[in-house]
């Protein structure tokens, strides 16, 4: 594949070992060229200034400027309207994973993430689709469960939905992107594309993020205690 068609990302790590395994991992991809590095926040926000690269894959935790700090400027500046944030998160950071997901981060992986899985999480929020890693999801509700204990009228909203969106809306909180969602449907990838964004509209949920919360909160999807 052509550079020009190439998903292109920025790695922001303070390890440069972390780095060089991620770029390890992803330079073996034809469709994905790594165009910059960074060891702090603002490194980072520097040169998805000057690269605007489709992804950027981020540490949350980092001295100075930290990743939380780096993709709220991110998703503040309109010229980065096009860059996405996939954070790089462990087990025990559920507080910070929740602080990104509000600053509008577009998905997150697990440092141990194997490279198919780590490329494919590049190309989901590259194309503009939310991803949370099926071992981060359920403790990412329950700190979101934790901050809003006051249940929805999910009686009423549920009522709002046909049963394809409520279909819909419990394999996106599985972490499928719409590709995903369109192939297990059987529908086509706008179709799918489509039923997220009106529920999400029903529901009254700013992101995906949000609407795989609801998804929780409604028992749409159980919650593993």
């Amino acid at each position: 594949m052509s550079d020009q068609l190439a998903i292109r990302v920025v790695l922001v790590d303070d390890q440069p070992l972390i780095r060089a395994g991620l770029r390890t991992m992803l330079g073996c991809e034809d469709d994905l060229k790594i165009v910059g590095e960074a060891g702090d926040g603002v490194a980072a926000l520097r040169l998805a200034r000057s690269l605007r690269p489709d992804v950027v894959l981020l540490d949350i935790r980092m001295p100075g400027m930290d990743g939380i700090a780096v993709v709220r400027s991110i998703s503040a500046d309109p010229g980065l309207a096009t860059v996405r944030v996939l954070m790089l998160t462990t087990f025990d950071l559920d507080e910070y994973v929740v602080d990104a997901l509000s600053a509008g981060a577009s998905g997150f992986l697990l440092k141990d993430a194997d490279p198919d899985e780590l490329a494919r999480a590049v190309r989901v929020v590259a194309r503009g689709d939310a991803l949370l890693a099926p071992a981060v999801t359920r403790r990412v509700i329950r700190t979101f469960l934790r901050r809003s204990p006051t249940a929805p009228d999910v009686a009423r909203l549920c009522a709002l939905l046909t049963d394809r969106e409520r279909e819909v809306v419990t394999l996106v909180a599985e972490g499928l992107s719409n590709q995903e969602i369109a192939a297990r449907l059987v529908i086509s990838q706008a179709t799918a594309r489509t039923h997220v964004s009106r529920s999400m509209t029903k529901l009254g949920a700013r992101d995906r993020a949000q609407l795989v919360v609801w998804a929780y909160r409604s028992g749409l999807v159980a919650v593993d205690t």
